[in-house]
């Protein structure tokens, strides 16, 4: 079990990882939109190299041509501010944010990745996935990734008004709260699948460290393979746990923002 600490070191410039904050917009979000608003605002980009999301920033984003959500305004202003100083932003797309492209690169200087990504991590490399889709018996789901990626429908969404997107978003996230239920998320089936894909991983050798979201379960654990003691990292989330990891050149330590 890894201890939880909530500071990191200010002798050099860390990567901070989070995965799964799902927010919703302002006055809608309560206090996950409040607290992660701090923790952006409470980061020193002296001593901050990258921000690395696992997925899942937002509960639900899409992105018109000429319009982007206001109710999110004062969390895109500070990850914008962050980018401006010189921090690298990166997000790993997920199942609630598969959507994101052009407007977060483009205006908020955002690196987006919509399939696994490596980056290095020290010496180190380091593969990079959110984890949706690995639960080879969620047929639902897989069947709603493969259309929800269609391009057709990706374009054809451009015509539903974008207070109606959200109104449906919003209708279609309280609707649907069974697997975030905050009892066994480190031992239900989500869980189980991403840190088995990982261990995988990690024991063929794809990899000496694999960093995944989706589970909700923050962890940092040693995978023994032939080659070498690998590294499974997942930064939890924030709904449920405030938690993310900060590497600082050297190690992965899990972090709880209070």
């Amino acid at each position: 079990m890894f201890a939880i600490y909530r500071c990191w070191k200010e002798s050099v410039k860390n990567t901070i990882l989070f995965a799964d904050i799902h927010l919703k917009p302002a006055g809608e979000g309560g206090e996950v939109y409040d607290s992660f608003l701090s923790f952006l605002r409470g980061i020193d980009p002296d001593k901050t190299e990258r921000l690395v999301c696992l997925g899942d920033l937002f509960d639900f984003w899409y992105e018109y041509r000429h319009v982007m959500f206001s109710g999110y305004f004062s969390v895109l202003r500070a990850f914008a501010d962050l980018s401006d100083a010189g921090v690298a932003l990166h997000l790993v797309c997920g199942n609630h944010d598969f959507w994101a492209g052009a407007s977060l690169e483009q205006h908020l200087g955002f690196h987006i990745h919509h399939e696994p990504t490596r980056l290095p991590f020290g010496n180190r490399e380091a593969l990079l996935l959110h984890g949706d889709g690995l639960n080879t018996r969620d047929y639902g789901y897989r069947f709603f990734k493969w259309v929800a990626r269609n391009p057709l429908l990706i374009r054809g969404f451009r015509s539903v008004h974008p207070d109606h997107a959200m109104a449906l978003a919003l209708f279609m996230s309280r609707s649907s709260r069974g697997f975030t239920r905050v009892d066994a998320l480190s031992k239900g089936p989500e869980a189980h699948s991403v840190r088995g894909y990982a261990h995988r991983l990690l024991k063929d050798g794809a990899a000496p460290i694999v960093i995944c979201g989706h589970t909700h379960a923050p962890v940092i654990e040693q995978v023994a393979a032939d080659h070498g003691n690998g590294l499974y990292v997942n930064p939890g989330d924030w709904p449920h746990h405030r938690s993310y990891v900060v590497f600082d050149g050297n190690d992965f330590r899990l972090c709880q923002f209070t």
